[in-house]
């Protein structure tokens, strides 16, 4: 079948892939132009990309089924004696919350790359999935029908960036991902971690992140640190070794601030503490720090 952009939404992937199939023999009456089917006969999306379902918000459209109905029909496929829904999940949910024993639907002839589409598409355009959700949807596509990330984004309407820095927090730490599924740092931070090499350093970045309530910019120029600290902790030719003791002090006011921080060492009791800075208004935020609660 021919590949087709849905970047016009669901409505009009429906529209140009998909007919209404004969509902004769298979137990459904025809309302309007439109058919129902019990629903214990429909299975859920096995393609269903969103794994978290508010409870709140499914609540209120359950409750919002009871007083009006349903007024758009879930989306299904027909599998042997039964149906396969490709749109609709949080319809289907409420409405069985909601006590209806049948629901209107609409049966369309899907393969199964179609309702993989259909269901990234739906949750993508209509009610946005958490990034992991996202990532976890465009990889399982890739993967299953063999397709590049630039082919991908095309058919999804998106950049091909969008998709790439989607699938790229998969590398990171289960603990890092299960921070973005639950929106304790964003996608923004996860790609910031991303420039760090080490796993543990990583899931440790984003505990502090979470901790201290880091900006995606705090969180950039820190992960900017990190791979720059070699450098800055250099032996120097002048001035004694550090010791075990100033380096952890060194770490504690580097996570502190979240910015480059050398401790020089001049003699005995003598030295510098050095603070870097890359912007304005990176200077502006460790003067802030600095200050504290001062009014001067």
């Amino acid at each position: 079948m021919e590949k087709r952009r849905l970047g016009r939404g669901l409505d009009a992937l429906l529209a140009s892939t998909a007919g209404e199939m004969n509902a004769a023999g298979v137990g459904m009456e025809a309302a309007g132009g439109q058919a129902r089917v019990a629903v214990e006969r429909i299975d859920h999306n096995p393609y269903q990309p969103r794994k978290a379902f508010d409870d709140e918000e499914l609540a209120a459209l359950s409750e919002s089924i009871r007083t009006v109905g349903i007024l758009q029909p879930l989306v299904v496929r027909q599998v042997g004696e039964r149906f396969q829904l490709v749109a609709g999940e949080r319809r289907l949910r409420a409405a069985q919350a909601a006590g209806y024993g049948e629901v209107p639907v609409r049966v369309v002839d899907f393969n199964d790359q179609q309702v993989l589409e259909a269901a990234l598409v739906e949750n993508i355009q209509r009610t946005d999935l958490n990034p992991i959700e996202k990532a976890q949807g465009f990889q399982e596509y890739l993967q299953r029908f063999d397709m590049t990330h630039e082919e991908l984004s095309k058919r999804l309407g998106l950049d091909r960036s969008t998709v790439t820095n989607l699938v790229r927090l998969l590398e990171l730490p289960p603990e890092v991902q299960s921070a973005v599924r639950v929106a304790q740092i964003s996608a923004g931070h996860a790609r910031a971690l991303l420039a760090v090499t080490d796993r543990d350093r990583q899931v440790s970045l984003c505990k502090e992140i979470i901790a201290r309530g880091h900006s995606v910019r705090a969180t950039e120029a820190l992960v900017k640190e990190q791979k720059t600290e070699p450098a800055a902790t250099s032996p120097r030719s002048s001035g004694p070794e550090k010791t075990a003791h100033v380096q952890s002090i060194e770490d504690e006011l580097r996570h502190m601030l979240a910015t480059r921080v050398e401790i020089r060492l001049r003699g005995k009791d003598r030295g510098q503490i050095i603070l870097g800075f890359e912007t304005n208004d990176d200077f502006e935020r460790l003067l802030e720090v600095l200050r504290g609660p001062c009014k001067h």
